[in-house]
C-alpha cells in the first residue's frame, strides 16, 4: 500500500529545530516498515495549527489521494491531523467516499481494518455531539442576550416605533407571512437593504425584541 506520511508542529520555532517533525515521520516511518507499507510522499505542515483544515500542507494531501496517488494518509498521532473531532470526522467520510485509508497511529484509527473502521465510527458519534453542543451552546447564548434586551440579528434599518407597530400587529393574531407581506407593500427596509420582507425575517425581528 501507498501512503502518504503526514506530519505536524504548531509554532515555526518548532518546525526550525526540526524535532517534532523528525519524531513524527520516524514513527511513521517504522509502521510504514513493518506493515510492507511505501511512502509515496512525505508532506509536512510546519508551523500550522490544527484548529481547521486550512492547511498547505494537508490541503495538498488530500489533492494527492483524491486523484489516487496514494491508498492512505498516514499520521503519527490524532492531534497532527486535526484538534477538532468534527473536522476529523470530516475526513473520515471523504476517505470513505474517495476510497483511501486514514491512520492515526496512537489511536489505532485506521479505516483499512476492520478494528479502526470501528475506533473512527466512535469517533464519528462524538463528532455528532459535540456538533449538537455546539449548536445548544449558541441557542443558549442567543436566548441570554435576548433575556438581556440585546441585539441577537442584523442591524434593523426600522425606527423604534416601526419596530413596535410590527409587534403589536403579530400580538394581534397576525400570522409573520402576513405581516411580511405588510411590510414589503409598505415599502419599509429590511436588515438586508431587500425589496421584500420575509416570515424567517419577521420572526427574527419579533423574537430579538421580546
Amino acid at each position: 500500500m501507498k501512503v502518504i506520511a503526514y506530519t505536524r508542529v504548531s509554532t515555526s520555532e518548532q518546525a526550525s529545530n526540526g524535532n517534532g517533525l523528525e519524531a513524527q515521520a520516524a514513527a511513521i516511518e517504522a509502521e510504514c516498515e513493518r506493515r510492507g507499507w511505501t511512502v509515496a510522499e512525505s508532506i509536512q505542515d510546519g508551523g500550522y495549527s490544527a484548529k481547521d483544515l486550512k492547511r498547505p500542507g494537508i490541503v495538498r494531501a488530500l489533492e494527492l489521494l483524491a486523484k489516487g496517488k496514494a491508498d492512505a494518509l498516514v499520521a503519527a498521532k490524532l492531534d497532527r491531523l486535526s484538534r477538532s473531532v468534527v473536522d476529523f470526522a470530516g475526513l473520515m467520510e471523504r476517505s470513505r467516499k474517495e476510497g483511501w485509508a486514514l491512520v492515526a497511529l496512537d489511536l489505532g484509527v485506521d479505516s483499512s481494518t476492520p478494528s479502526g473502521e470501528a475506533m473512527a465510527g466512535v469517533l464519528s458519534v462524538f463528532a455528532q455531539f459535540e456538533r449538537r453542543m455546539i449548536s445548544q451552546r449558541l441557542k443558549d447564548a442567543l436566548a441570554a442576550k435576548r433575556a438581556r434586551g440585546e441585539q441577537t440579528g442584523p442591524p434593523s434599518r426600522l425606527s423604534a416605533s416601526q419596530r413596535a407597530q410590527i409587534r403589536r400587529l403579530r400580538e394581534s393574531g397576525m400570522s409573520y407571512r402576513a405581516i411580511a407581506d405588510d411590510l414589503t407593500q409598505r415599502g419599509w427596509p429590511t436588515s438586508q437593504d431587500g425589496a421584500r420582507w420575509h416570515a424567517s425575517s419577521v420572526r427574527a425581528l419579533v423574537l430579538s425584541h421580546r
